[in-house]
Parts: structure tokens; C-alpha cells; sequence
């Protein structure tokens, strides 16, 4: 089943001001005061404009920034990377490839053994699903991240 990742009117109607500051004009959520930067519970985070998968809490750690940080998307296609000169450096912007929602930042000092990325991200451009709620909210294929090889939940 394919669905439509691309942002709406409706969907920009139901933004918080912060998810619109976001994900719509670029901006940045204060560090450790957003809702994820501290979540451990297994499940994904979805584009909040669009509801697109993004990252797996699988792939999500502590780099003591503030903000959550996962070491890749869940998939390579899910985000596009630009070049930001904002603050007077050359940063890399994540923004997500269904709605272009402005997501954070990409940097080169995440954990070598798993790459050396750090996606750091914005929990205003977030939504969590848990991964008890994964089917019932439509994300049935990514179950299989939580699930241990003979078939029992994690």
C-alpha cells in the first residue's frame, strides 16, 4: 500500500506554533526542553506535518545534546540534506522527503561503529508511535524492528 507523505492545509492547520516555527520556517526547539530528547521507548518517529516514517527508536541515542539524535533514517529515502549557511557555518539540514519539513541537523560526530552520524533532530517535527501501537495506527511494516528473530515482541 502506498501513501501520500506530501503536506496539507488541514495538516499545517493542526501544527502546535512550535511544530509550524519548526517545520515550516526552519527553526529550532531549545535543547532539553523538548518532549523526545530524554523518550527510551521503542517505537518510530513519523513526520509530524505528514505522518512519514523517519527514524527507529532502534537507531536513536544519547549524545548529550539536547535533542534527540538517531544514527540513520529508517530508510535512506525518507530525508533529502542541504546545505544550511544560517549561522555564519556550513551546517547540514534534514529535511523529510514527503512534506519538506525542516527536521534538524545532520553532523559528522555521531558513534563510529555505527557510522560516525549524528541526526540531531527537532521533537517539534516528531511524532512518536509506539511500537505496542505500530499496527494500529498503520505502520504494520515496521514491526519486524521490534521483534526479536524468532518472532516475540521486544
Amino acid at each position: 500500500m502506498s501513501h501520500d507523505y506530501r503536506k496539507t492545509e488541514d495538516a499545517l492547520a493542526r501544527l502546535t506554533e512550535a511544530q509550524f516555527r519548526v517545520t515550516q520556517q526552519d527553526g529550532t526547539e531549545p535543547a532539553f526542553r523538548n518532549v523526545y530528547w530524554d523518550n527510551h521507548a521503542l517505537g518510530i518517529y513519523v513526520d509530524v506535518v505528514s505522518g512519514q516514517p523517519l527514524f527507529s527508536s532502534t537507531d536513536k541515542f544519547d549524545s548529550g545534546t539536547g535533542w534527540p539524535s538517531f544514527t540513520r533514517p529508517i530508510d535512506p529515502d525518507v530525508v533529502t540534506t542541504r546545505t544550511d549557511r544560517k549561522l555564519w557555518i556550513e551546517r547540514t539540514e534534514v529535511r523529510s522527503t514527503g512534506a519538506d519539513s525542516h527536521l534538524g541537523h545532520v553532523f559528522l560526530d555521531g558513534p563510529p561503529a555505527e557510522g560516525g552520524l549524528r541526526y540531531c533532530m527537532n521533537s517539534a517535527a516528531l511524532r512518536f508511535v509506539p511500537a505496542a501501537q505500530l499496527a494500529d495506527q498503520g505502520y504494520e511494516n515496521y514491526l519486524h524492528l521490534f521483534t526479536d528473530p524468532k518472532g516475540a515482541a521486544s
